[in-house]
C-alpha cells in the first residue's frame, strides 16, 4: 500500500520535506520503531477517541499511553477508544492501526504531548505497516501548529 494519499497530498500541499522509510511488517509503531531501529520517543503514534459529538486523535510516542483523564478534562467530556468500524470510517486510505499522526490531514480534532517539541527528527506511521514518514522536529511542530499541546502521554 504505502504512504497513504490523503497524507502524501496533505505534505505536498503544505511544502514538507519527508521521506518515507520502508521496513517490515509489523503491527503497530512501537514495532515499528524497533524494526527500523529509530527511538520509541520519536515515533508518533495516533490514538483514535470518541468523544461527546464526534471523535479527537491523541498523537504521544510509541512507547507512552494516552492520559485519557487529561483529555476527559480539557474536553469537559468522557472519552473512549474508537472501534475499528470508526477508525476505517475516518481513515478509509489507511489500514487498521496505522492510522498517520497528523489529523489535520483527515480533518479530525486533536491533541499531541509536548514530548515532541523538543525531538529534533520525528517519524510517524504512513497509513500501512510497512513503512514510517520522517521528517524533521521543526516540519512536525509546523504542520502541528494549530494543534493543542498538553502532557497527554503516561
Amino acid at each position: 500500500m504505502g504512504i497513504a494519499l490523503t497524507l502524501q497530498e496533505y505534505l505536498n500541499d503544505h511544502h514538507v520535506p519527508y521521506d518515507v522509510m520502508l521496513h517490515k511488517r509489523t503491527h503497530c509503531a512501537f514495532d515499528s520503531a524497533r524494526a527500523t531501529h529509530v527511538p520509541g520517543e520519536r515515533v508518533a503514534k495516533a490514538v483514535v477517541l470518541t468523544r461527546e459529538g464526534g471523535f479527537v486523535v491523541a498523537v504521544v510516542p510509541a512507547t507512552a499511553r494516552v492520559r485519557l483523564d487529561v483529555i476527559e478534562r480539557m474536553l469537559h467530556c468522557p472519552v473512549d477508544l474508537a472501534n475499528e468500524d470508526e477508525i476505517s470510517e475516518l481513515f478509509p486510505d489507511c489500514d487498521l492501526g496505522a492510522v498517520p499522526p497528523v489529523p489535520e490531514a483527515y480533518a479530525v480534532d486533536a491533541f499531541v504531548d509536548e514530548s515532541f517539541d523538543t525531538q529534533p527528527d520525528i517519524y510517524l506511521e504512513g497509513g500501512d505497516h510497512r513503512s514510517l514518514v520522517h521528517m524533521s522536529g521543526d516540519a512536525f511542530r509546523s504542520i502541528m501548529k494549530d494543534v493543542r499541546r498538553a502532557s497527554i502521554a503516561a
